[in-house]
């Protein structure tokens, strides 16, 4: 949750939820110190919230005198759909908006198949996943989808994605929109339901950004699976760039690897020669029987040695390109995640980094691996739904009734 200034003269309902939700001020006195508001205006806030069911109140722990209430967001108020795809297979779950999940279904699909076929398959779990986590469809205020390629947020659209043909600026939101109200029906806000889309390695950047290093105020996730995808968080919230293509440091091309065919059509691309799929190809000529990074993965697993050289350095190559990253973001945490997130591969990286970087630049570095694992990006698609739909402006929108925009759009 990005943080947000707020001064007096603006503190609206919305703003009020803001600082509830992010922890800032959990007591009408905490409200109070925050806002300069008065009883009054704070108490008339809180009604608005409270009648929108938005909030919780509870008893806080006494220090002698009559303990205060402590106000909190509630999270069971309403429900998420999520969706994390993969090049061969999905995932989609219901969440609450704590991002606890209520009810998950995975099953195979190809991404290669279009956004049609794919779309129209993942739309068709969601009333059995709704009925599983025992919530009702009509409180669903939102989708949030993860993809394996570049998104223009603004706009909802896949944009040149090298691994997702056919999905080109294709009108995903809209899609699940109308796939949504057939399947089960209107949303929350009693029309189409808000649909969001962001690239994989934002999302699940996000998740465990604010799961384990919520104080860390600038941090990197680099995704190595089919494809190679870093996300950045800074000052906790998600840097796309202009148009959604920060962090896809798999195209940036090496200059010794020239012979290397990249699925973007380039030559020397670093997703060419240190991603799972490239490494299961350089497994399949020396026979190990790997066709995806989801093989490269399981021969790591079961200690394959040739797997193991391979992903260490494929973990050397990443590196040379992370040098400039950690340079270029000076991140406090640096995490590695997707089917090579492993100790071989962690190797690697370590060794290109600290002989390469300057002192000054990983001083303070923590490199890790992924700790919500599979689950992150499902995670990071419904933080992103919930952030959106109750930040400030959007809070209110939707407390009036006006909603401008929420159902279709960012702006």
């Amino acid at each position: 949750m990005g943080d947000v200034v707020i001064t007096s003269n603006q503190v609206s309902a919305g703003a009020l939820l803001h600082l509830i939700r992010s922890g800032r001020a959990n007591t009408r006195a905490d409200l109070l110190r925050a806002t300069g508001l008065s009883r009054s205006t704070i108490g008339q806030r809180l009604d608005t919230l409270n009648r929108a069911g938005w909030l919780r109140h509870t008893t806080g722990t006494s220090t002698g005198g009559r303990p205060s209430e402590r106000i909190v967001f509630d999270p069971t108020h309403a429900s998420v759909i999520a969706v994390d795809l993969e090049t061969r297979h999905a995932r989609a779950a219901v969440l609450d908006l704590a991002g606890t999940i209520l009810a998950e279904h995975t099953g195979p699909l190809d991404i290669t198949e279009g956004p049609d076929r794919v779309l129209d398959e993942v739309s068709a779990w969601f009333p059995d996943l709704i009925a599983a986590a025992g919530v009702n469809g009509a409180r669903v205020c939102g989708i949030g989808l993860s993809v394996p390629g570049p998104v223009d947020w603004e706009i909802g659209r896949v944009v040149e994605p090298p691994i997702m043909p056919g999905w080109d600026r294709y009108p995903i939101r809209e899609r699940l929109q109308t796939a949504y109200g057939r399947h089960v029906g209107a949303g929350l806000d009693e029309g189409p339901v808000t649909v969001l889309v962001d690239n994989d390695a934002n999302l699940m950047a996000l998740a465990e950004q604010q799961a384990h290093h919520a104080d860390c105020a600038a941090f990197v996730l680099v995704k190595v699976s089919t494809g190679i995808g870093a996300g950045v968080v800074i000052d906790n919230s998600v840097y796309r760039g202009i148009d959604g293509g920060a962090g896809d440091i798999g195209h940036i091309r090496l200059h010794d690897r020239t012979d290397s065919l990249c699925m973007c059509g380039s030559y020397g691309c670093l997703a060419a020669v240190a991603s799972g799929r490239a490494l299961a190809r350089q497994l399949s000529a020396l026979h190990a029987g790997a066709a995806s990074g989801s093989d490269v993965k399981r021969l790591l697993t079961e200690g394959h040695p040739d797997a193991i050289r391979l992903a260490r350095e494929a973990g050397q190559r990443v590196g040379e390109v992370l040098v400039t990253v950690v340079t270029l973001l000076n991140p406090g945490v640096l995490m590695l995640a997707g089917d090579l997130a492993g100790v071989p591969f962690m190797t690697g990286v370590r060794e290109l980094l600290y002989q390469r970087a300057m002192p000054r630049t990983t001083a303070n570095l923590q490199i890790v691996t992924s700790r919500l694992g599979d689950h992150a990006g499902l995670i990071g698609a419904a933080t992103m739904v919930v952030d959106y739909l109750y930040s400030p402006a959007r809070a209110d929108a939707r407390l009036s009734g006006t909603i401008p925009s929420a159902q279709t759009g960012t702006s």
